[in-house]
């Protein structure tokens, strides 16, 4: 008889053993995304806390160090002061606005009509619409002389020519304006939080509330906010962290204007750092976005771990 013999088993590599853990394969696959993280944003941060502590402008390269001086400097600024005070109106006032129309808009296509796909499809353009080009109809739209939302109140007979408001140039309103621009930009990403929320609750329990005698807003407000909160809440923090740091909406729309009435902390960061030269107090100026941010999210964080769904 003729014996087949086995094959002779390959001793495993080094490299391929390594390759079995799952843990060590794991850790090879996240290490890009980090130190892509580490490039972006930790490289910078440092260099910002470096320049903040030093006397550094363009017009002055030589680094000294002033420790805690600039932000000193800064706290006691008015300038930067009213600075801070527009930052968390223009942050929360377009965050709740924009949670208002996410939330009735997430209603609406919650029922069935005709094109609901369609419309669907339709409200994530304002999220995906490039924020210059979206910024520049808006500016056309709040225009003193062509506004189209002067030119509708007139023809509704509203308002007359006289009183037709100055949307950019009155500082109250170039508030309101530049707030309602970005609760255009966020409400669509408060519909898909709302949406994602809504339909995940059972319809058990909805059907059971309209069993036991409650309407609509009662179904809307004691039953289904409560069980979407936190969802709803991890969003909010997502929103009020780019709020908090962005400046393109305020720099595009009204400059920071009329007299600051829109400067926001990024806005303030960019000209004093970048436009004027004073590396050392743009630097401050941004860091000082940091712990604010950091209390706002810690107490949010705490609310939500303390809800009981």
């Amino acid at each position: 008889m003729v014996s087949i013999a086995e094959p002779v088993a390959k001793p495993a590599t080094p490299f391929r053993f390594l390759l079995d853990r799952r843990d060590l394969l794991g850790a090879i696959f996240v290490a890009p995304a980090i130190l892509y993280v580490l490039l972006l944003v930790g490289v910078p941060f440092l260099m910002a806390v470096y320049y903040s502590v030093s006397a550094y402008t363009i017009y002055d390269p030589s680094w000294s160090f002033v420790g805690l001086a600039n932000f000193e400097q800064i706290i006691g600024d008015p300038v930067f002061r009213q600075t801070l005070y527009n930052t968390f109106i223009f942050t929360f006032g377009s965050q709740i606005l924009g949670l208002i129309l996410g939330k009735f808009g997430a209603l609406v296509l919650l029922r069935p009509f005709f094109g609901r796909k369609f419309v669907r499809a339709l409200i994530i353009l304002p999220w995906a619409v490039p924020i210059a080009l979206a910024t520049v109809a808006w500016q056309w739209m709040f225009d003193s002389l062509y506004s189209v939302i002067n030119w509708t109140l007139i023809a509704l007979g509203l308002i007359t020519r006289s009183e037709a408001p100055n949307w950019l140039g009155n500082p109250h309103l170039a508030m309101l304006s530049v707030i309602i621009v970005n609760a255009w930009r966020f409400f669509p990403f408060a519909i898909v939080i709302f949406l994602a929320g809504i339909t995940s609750i059972p319809q058990d329990v909805l059907d059971a509330a309209t069993v036991d005698g409650a309407g609509f807003w009662r179904r809307n407000y004691q039953i289904i906010l409560p069980m979407i909160l936190p969802i709803t809440a991890i969003g909010l923090i997502f929103g009020i962290v780019f709020t908090f740091t962005d400046l393109s909406i305020v720099f595009l729309l009204a400059n920071g204007g009329p007299v600051g009435a829109t400067s926001v902390l990024g806005f303030q960061g960019f000209q004093t750092g970048i436009v004027s030269g004073d590396v050392s107090h743009g630097a401050a100026i941004s860091l000082f976005m940091l712990p604010v941010l950091l209390i706002v999210v810690i107490a949010m964080l705490r609310f939500i771990r303390r809800r009981e769904i």
